[in-house]
């Protein structure tokens, strides 16, 4: 089945009814979205005993008093132990290697290089690290929306790099105009 919209760029939003307990109440920014299938990373997981400076060692980058933290959530259920990393970048710019654009201001590098950069200090910033993904093949997240899985919205920086992890979800509801206190735990269809 035919994609109906490309939803790169775009959140998800759980809605109450969602079933498998590895999203319920998540936000998920789309960075790829195709008739193959689309991939997102869940913004409101947070790793809070994972410390960067720590992962930093586990991979052999040395870190130092520079070494400008980021934060690390939990992406999603696929591939738990590779990194993503999400980061604002230049309009117009160049993209370096294994940087995949997910819109004019905003990109995933999942190359060690951006890692060693914040080891040094640098790094663009804002940031976050996730470890993991959320995948859906093809035709697949078309279905789960249409069945009421998922809201979609257009995405803010303030729900991706946002420290308030457990308010996102609200968050992004509110954004919408929805309050989530009247949405029904179950679908309809008009």
């Amino acid at each position: 089945m035919e994609s109906e919209s490309n939803l790169t760029g775009k959140l998800l939003i759980a809605m109450p009814s969602m079933q498998d307990p590895r999203f319920e109440h998540s936000v998920i920014l789309i960075c790829s979205h195709s008739d193959e299938g689309a991939m997102g990373l869940v913004v409101n997981r947070p790793l809070p005993d994972l410390d960067f400076s720590d992962l930093l060692n586990q991979l052999g980058i040395d870190t130092g008093m520079d070494t400008r933290p980021i934060p690390i959530g939990s992406g999603g259920p696929v591939e738990p132990g590779r990194g993503f990393v999400l980061h604002h970048v230049k309009q117009g710019g160049d993209d370096a290697e294994g940087t995949m654009r997910i819109g004019e201001d905003l990109a995933m590098t999942t190359t060690r290089d951006i890692l060693e950069d914040f080891a040094r200090g640098a790094g663009p910033q804002p940031a976050v690290l996730a470890l993991g993904y959320a995948g859906w093949g093809p035709g697949q997240l078309d279905d789960e929306i249409r069945d009421n899985g998922w809201l979609t919205a257009e995405r803010g920086d303030e729900i991706i790099f946002g420290a308030d992890h457990s308010g996102k979800w609200v968050a992004a509801l509110r954004r919408m105009g929805i309050d989530p206190l009247l949405l029904s735990p179950s679908a309809g269809h008009a």
